[in-house]
């Protein structure tokens, strides 16, 4: 979430996330960028080239399944012929017939064996492409799982910096003068609600901003002061 617009996590009140990913926001909108930016933007190159080769291995095997049921039955057919000629042939009885029959078969057989070995070693290839596959999968969830590691360093990184000037914003917004703020966003135990709006004051968003019924409810507990003015941006109702 640390590429996200500082207008979109801050754009509604409350913003439904954590105190420290408003603060790195809040930093993010007077134009600071993290020491991890460099390597965050590396990470995701590094996932681009990450190619997942699309493979039907379920499909290779259903057609070895069917080709090899078709093989079976060709060799069921191939021995009844062959019995029929030796029944015929031991009661000198003609056997053209038979014989067509089983050459007939026998051609059918040794083609379905030749598809049959075609689908195992395409049912191979496919167990080649899925070990490629899957190796890449967990390369790209490796460097996934690195970015989301770096985004919470540089919100953490972020949120640090601008601390000082939130804590001094708390007592500017309603029920942030009670607040325990701490020296650091991890230490802060008061509302979140006046996080949000103290976030927002040392912000520098483009606006408006939404103020929901809580953030709205806290305005009017406090003395009735315009959230505009100490906001320092232009505020709206959710039902305007």
């Amino acid at each position: 979430m640390t590429g996200s617009d500082p207008d979109d996590v801050l754009g509604r009140i409350p913003t439904g996330t954590t105190l420290r990913t408003e603060l790195a926001a809040a930093a993010r909108s007077r134009g600071r960028a993290s020491s991890f930016a460099a390597e965050m933007a590396t990470i995701r190159e590094s996932i681009e080239t990450v190619t997942v080769p699309t493979v039907d291995l379920e499909g290779a095997r259903r057609r070895l399944a069917t080709v090899g049921g078709e093989e079976d039955r060709l060799a069921e057919r191939v021995a009844a012929a062959r019995g029929d000629v030796r029944a015929r042939r031991s009661t000198d009885a003609d056997v053209d017939g038979a014989l067509a029959d089983l050459e007939e078969a026998a051609a059918a057989l040794s083609d379905a064996r030749t598809e049959r070995i075609a689908a195992e070693q395409a049912l191979d290839r496919a167990r080649e492409r899925a070990a490629v596959a899957r190796d890449a999968r967990e390369r790209r969830l490796a460097f996934r799982d690195r970015l989301r590691n770096r985004r919470r360093d540089a919100r953490s990184e972020l949120a640090g910096e601008i601390y000082p000037a939130f804590r001094d914003a708390l007592s500017a917004v309603p029920e942030g003068g009670r607040a325990d703020a701490g020296t650091a966003p991890a230490e802060y135990a008061g509302p979140g609600v006046a996080g949000s709006l103290a976030a927002v004051r040392v912000a520098d968003l483009n606006g408006p901003v939404v103020l929901e019924p809580d953030a709205l409810a806290a305005f009017d507990a406090w003395e009735g002061r315009d959230p505009g003015s100490t906001l320092g941006i232009p505020v709206v109702d959710p039902d305007d």
